[in-house]
């Protein structure tokens, strides 16, 4: 995995600012941004969103990773379509989605966490297409890795999740449970009245029963295509 730096020590360099100047523009403390800036801190999305404003940058172009190379160019341009063919999507009211391949389900779905989390896990460039009457920003695509989820999913098929989508039991869905240890993954879920039951998309564990209001849990969004990638 390729880890993730903002460059706030270069940007402050260029501009001769120094970390209380960017604090005043930011709202965010002196201390924090000494973490952020020498990566002793984690940061957050809400973060990079105001000292992209700060520094009047796309998010993106404050962003590289540990080799020194930018991730502003993570996403292909814009798409186009023949006249026609537009026409046809909007009479069905269908959208054209470019939604964005990765090795691991992002804990915030965003169009921002998305592209860092499919440069982070080694995806970058890789995207598929999705046509449908949905249209989330979040929208992302999970590449199996391997065949635990055998046989409904296999190792190299694409699984589209859409984090807006209404939730029904026997749903297959992005799940992150746990207390102690959270743990994101593929499960399908069901609701009960005191309890939510999460079983292994190939059945073949025992199920994990979460008791309503007590235990740690978490819809990340709903698996709505699957994509088997040919050989």
């Amino acid at each position: 995995m390729i880890s993730t730096r903002l460059r706030v020590k270069e940007l402050l360099r260029e501009r001769r600012w120094t970390t209380k100047v960017l604090a005043e523009k930011t709202g965010l403390s002196e201390s924090y941004l000494t973490h952020i800036k020498n990566g002793t801190r984690r940061w957050n999305e809400d973060a990079l969103k105001k000292l992209a404003e700060a520094f009047t940058l796309e998010p993106m172009q404050i962003l590289e990773n540990s080799k020194g190379v930018l991730l502003k160019d993570a996403y292909p341009a814009a798409l186009q379509l023949p006249d026609q063919t537009a026409e046809q999507m909007k009479e069905l009211n269908l959208k054209l989605s470019i939604v964005p391949v990765m090795g691991q389900i992002p804990a915030q779905p965003s169009e921002l966490n998305n592209r860092i989390t499919q440069t982070t896990t080694g995806y970058k460039d890789q995207f598929v297409p999705v046509l449908s009457d949905i249209e989330d920003s979040g929208m992302f695509c999970l590449q199996v890795e391997d065949n635990s989820m055998a046989p409904n999913f296999v190792k190299g098929d694409y699984l589209v999740v859409c984090p807006g989508m209404w939730t029904n039991s026997g749903d297959i869905v992005a799940v992150e449970y746990g207390d102690q240890e959270q743990i994101r993954a593929i499960m399908q879920v069901n609701f009960m009245e005191d309890f939510i039951v999460l079983e292994s998309v190939s059945h073949k564990k025992a199920p994990i029963a979460l008791t309503r209001g007590k235990d740690q849990f978490r819809i990340i969004g709903k698996v709505i295509f699957r994509y088997q990638r040919m050989p």
